[in-house]
């Protein structure tokens, strides 16, 4: 059963190929917002997973962030996430995510992702290789 309020914190140093402008999403040398949202989505994978069954997995569905300060290259960053909810069927779970540095917040929104069966899914994915 997926308990609601569980949360999972990571964290990580800003480094030179984590910046805006390493990734092209920006041309200055600070945190990059896909990385933020991916450390967001890391978070919410890891504690989703301590949940569910050999074999399943998750995959993100929705992300509805907001980035909302810089943070240099050397600064530690912070990424967290909390289950919010579990739809009915116990398919989809929902997460509160945010994002901070040393100095403060840098970041917050909602992310949503569905549990899957990891064969499954991936035998429907590479199907899409064929004619």
């Amino acid at each position: 059963m997926i308990l609601i309020g569980t949360k999972c914190q990571l964290e990580q140093t800003v480094t030179e190929a984590l910046t805006a402008e390493a990734v092209g999403s920006g041309a200055l040398p600070v945190f990059g917002t896909p990385f933020m949202a991916a450390m967001m989505e890391n978070a919410a994978l890891t504690v989703l997973q301590s949940f569910l069954e050999e074999g399943q997995g998750s995959v993100g569905t929705h992300l509805d962030i907001s980035h909302d300060a810089p943070t240099p290259v050397g600064m530690k960053v912070f990424a967290e996430a909390e289950i919010t909810g579990v739809s009915e069927n116990g398919k989809m779970v929902d997460f509160q995510v945010s994002a901070w540095d040393e100095k403060g917040p840098i970041g917050k929104g909602t992310h949503t992702r569905a549990i899957i069966k990891n064969e499954t899914f991936l035998a429907k994915c590479n199907g899409k290789l064929k004619g």
